[in-house]
């Protein structure tokens, strides 16, 4: 059989049986023993994927993915990431469109770990929404940072999918997740001037609203400690893998430990919170696993059927240069995201697209870091990336879709610009990785 067949029963066949609702996972998983049956042999095929795929589950790089996920959990439920927004809401007085700063800083500390970029989504829209409306708020400047947020957490570590690209990739987990370190805080950057200017262009988007006073003496206790306590462990873990005194696992399992221990001091280390977080963070980890499962079983098939090699052949037969082709890998994510999300759309891109990558003498971390910005940017695109829906399902009454597609906007320009920055000048991603060895 012709590769392209082959890839056309391949893809269309994953991609069909999630646009029937069945989870991804289980798609691809479905797709692998079907193909096994009909190119690998029948049974000895089928019992050789099932092998390859429980390998490629028990690598010690992945480590990091439950301990990360683990770590966010617990800093939402034992209620330290809430002091950390109450304080941060304090602290910052009468800063127009406090509350979006608000969400600006909290979102991007703790929702990296969260592993989901829906989840967090989820959340901040249904604690900080509510309460925006309340003080006057315009829907652009309420809705806009929260989904804006997601491009910095998927980037700035401790970040999960960071950890999941790379082992899909098989790139170094380390370097990826260091090279998000300063493009994030330019991003942040360019989040807080963007909100900023808004307010000074607008100044009825976000009405001042009197700030509680709070008395030098307590901005110095919220300071030292509802927020240092907190941003530290997050620092700690990204610290330590960059001086090298630890790997992403270890710094993982360090801090997940550290917010156990600090919740514990705060007397908020309760059984029902800890039972709460271990089962948040299971669930997002078994279905990462059985993603990563379906990964390696998915990349053996491809490559045995000859669809991988053939995939590429083809692609790099349209002569286009490698600035063009990563714009076509680019243009393909943003596609995806109007249907898929980012777990899915990993599986589906990272077996063709990294090998690419690696045969266009792109630096794989620099590509995995461009790669990840424009799997977050695919899943807010007009007018069916799927955070726009799970954004319409916590937003205000009345708001419209066409309000979410303008709140998010400015805040994808943001992002897009990043990445053109990141592809024009690639020391912003690479530079801190390799001081780090």
């Amino acid at each position: 059989m012709e590769w392209y067949w082959a890839a056309a029963i391949l893809f269309g066949l994953g991609v069909g049986l999630m646009m029937l609702g069945i989870p991804v996972a289980i798609a691809f998983f479905a797709t692998n023993l079907v193909a096994a049956a009909l190119f690998m042999g029948g049974g000895a095929g089928i019992a050789q994927v099932i092998n390859n795929g429980f390998g490629g589950m028990t690598s010690f790089a992945l480590v990091p993915i439950p301990m990360f996920l683990l770590m966010g959990e617990l800093f939402f439920h034992t209620g330290l990431a809430g002091r950390c927004f109450n304080a941060a809401d304090k602290l910052l007085g009468n800063v127009p469109a406090r509350l979006s700063f608000v969400t600006l800083i909290g979102g991007t500390a703790f929702a990296g770990p969260a592993g989901s970029s829906m989840g967090s989504c989820a959340l901040l829209g249904s604690l900080m929404v509510p309460e925006m409306a309340r003080r006057g708020y315009s829907k652009y400047l309420s809705i806009g940072p929260i989904m804006g947020v997601g491009g910095l957490a998927v980037i700035i570590p401790p970040s999960a999918l960071t950890v999941l690209l790379a082992t899909l990739g098989r790139t170094d987990v380390g370097d990826l997740l260091i090279a998000g370190v300063i493009p994030g805080f330019v991003l942040a950057i360019m989040y807080g001037v963007l909100i900023y200017g808004w307010t000074v262009f607008d100044p009825t988007a976000a009405p001042q609203t009197p700030a509680p006073l709070v008395s030098r003496r307590e901005k110095l206790r919220l300071v030292f400690v509802d927020v240092i306590p907190m941003v530290a462990i997050i620092v700690f873990s990204v610290v330590i893998m960059i001086v090298g005194w630890s790997t992403p696992t270890e710094a993982a399992a360090l801090g997940a430990v550290s917010v156990i221990a600090l919740a514990a001091c705060y007397g908020a280390m309760t059984w029902k919170a800890f039972l709460k977080s271990l089962d948040g963070a299971l669930r997002v980890t078994v279905m990462a696993f059985l993603i990563i499962f379906g990964s390696a079983t998915f990349a053996q098939v491809l490559a045995f059927t000859g669809a991988s090699s053939g995939l590429m052949n083809w692609a790099l037969g349209f002569q286009l240069s490698p600035m063009g082709m990563l714009w076509v890998m680019i243009g393909v994510i943003f596609f995806l995201g109007c249907f898929m999300d980012q777990l899915s759309m990993m599986l589906l891109t990272a077996p063709i697209f990294f090998p690419l990558a690696k045969t266009l003498s792109f630096d794989l971390t620099w590509f995995g870091l461009i790669m990840l910005l424009a799997l977050e940017i695919g899943y807010t695109t007009p007018p069916f990336g799927l955070l726009l829906f799970v954004m319409k399902g916590v937003a205000p009454p009345g708001t419209t879709m066409r309000d979410i597609y303008l709140a998010g906007m400015p805040f994808i320009a943001c992002v897009l610009l990043l990445i053109v920055i990141i592809i024009f000048f690639p020391p912003l991603a690479t530079w801190l990785p390799a001081i780090s060895h």
